[in-house]
């Protein structure tokens, strides 16, 4: 079998609520997603989300492959780009492509991939997340008690612009998620938007009231020194690693002993998840993968042997994909339908007005002039910038 095109759509999640961080906030909850189909001469589609800008430019090193030589592949786009980088959305779309042909090699085993990759159970231990930033208490408190009824005992609350406010959500999600466990496991992501003369000195002052498990990305993703000082004055575990694209972008944190639990993003492919993982496990610590749609990295993380627990973001699904997985009993119970079990509705696709939030240039991933360089909490649950597409 062999690689003979590829085709792009894009289709979009409904929230159904304000989604946001600190850095912004999609008021409409309304959010693009990107998909790539991998065609092959064996009638079998690999299907990937995640970017795609940079298909034209890097599809050439797939082109006329066999699938199955998913990692050779991978590293065949590495080089493909290296002139340019292969950081951002070039990145980005080399991990779209891989994790097409990994569910391109998984269907051609007529298997699920958590079966391809030698996984032995089909249960991946979660974490409710929300991008909850916009949410008053009361809708945070409705959000995480349909996360608890799923039998969930841990949350990431989305925080940074005001340490008191971050302190009172904190504590109500505890209160939510008590019904399933005396010590729920709470992790506060602030996106990178503490600078250091911030994030010690906030952290401390809510771990003096709430129980932390992380703190996630307390400063830019790639301060090795501020990381440093934030692990060594905390008792929560410091978490980082989403946003650093290849095993060189980890090297100097893991080095520096300034991660305790390492993260990657679904929209940079199951290798590179793959080999940040054993990357992580030969530091004796524990990997834990970013929420996506159709939690695409939950057959990996089934997989590896240093997996701590997988950010689940939603129980719905974009418009148009169905994906084989349950969610409940406190994670991601997948299928077994061949590959990562994610079927894409072409038709329920066209004609979808896809300016959505997430590409808005005041949008949650455009950094605020004013991150890391705050003196006095932000204005409070609306103090990020909303953005209404």
């Amino acid at each position: 079998m062999r690689i003979t095109g590829y085709r792009t759509l894009r289709t979009v999640h409904h929230w159904n609520r304000p989604v946001g961080d600190a850095n912004g906030v999609v008021a409409a909850g309304v959010t693009e997603v990107p998909v790539v189909l991998v065609e092959t001469d064996g009638g079998l589609t690999g299907v990937g989300l995640g970017v795609h800008a940079e298909a034209d430019r890097i599809f050439p090193a797939l082109d006329g492959q066999d699938p199955r030589a998913v990692t050779a592949l991978y590293d065949r786009m590495l080089a493909h780009t290296f002139k340019s980088g292969h950081a951002g959305t070039a990145f980005g779309t080399i991990g779209a492509f891989d994790m097409a042909l990994w569910d391109l090699k998984a269907k051609m085993a007529e298997e699920p991939l958590w079966r391809t990759l030698g996984a032995a159970d089909r249960f991946v231990p979660g974490y409710a997340s929300g991008l909850d930033i916009a949410l008053d208490e009361g809708e945070l408190v409705r959000l995480y008690s349909g996360w608890a009824e799923r039998g969930f005992t841990g949350a990431k609350v989305k925080g940074g612009l005001d340490a008191d406010r971050d302190i009172e959500r904190l504590t109500a999600v505890a209160e939510v998620l008590r019904a399933n466990t005396r010590s729920p496991a709470l992790m506060l992501d602030v996106n990178e938007s503490w600078g250091r003369h911030e994030a010690v000195r906030l952290l401390a002052r809510i771990e003096d009231r709430v129980e932390l498990t992380w703190i996630e990305e307390p400063v830019r993703r790639w301060d090795v020194p501020g990381h440093r000082e934030v692990a060594r004055a905390a008792r929560a575990a410091v978490a980082s690693g989403e946003n650093l694209t290849g095993l060189e972008q980890f090297h100097a944190l893991l080095a520096a002993d300034a991660l305790q639990v390492v993260q990657t993003a679904g929209v940079w492919g199951i290798t590179h998840f793959l080999r940040v993982a054993t990357l992580a496990h030969g530091h004796d610590l524990p990997v834990s993968p970013v929420g996506y749609h159709a939690n695409p990295l939950a057959h990996a993380a089934a997989a590896v042997p240093n997996h701590l627990v997988t950010e689940v973001q939603d129980t719905g699904s974009p418009v148009g994909i169905t994906v084989d997985q349950v969610i409940a009993d406190g994670g991601v119970v997948l299928g077994d339908a061949p590959g990562l079990g994610i079927t894409v509705d072409e038709s329920a696709v066209a004609g979808l007005d896809r300016t959505a939030g997430w590409s808005h240039p005041g949008g949650p991933h455009v950094r605020p002039p004013d991150a890391g360089l705050r003196l006095v909490p932000g204005t409070g649950p609306r103090g990020a910038k909303e953005v209404t597409p």
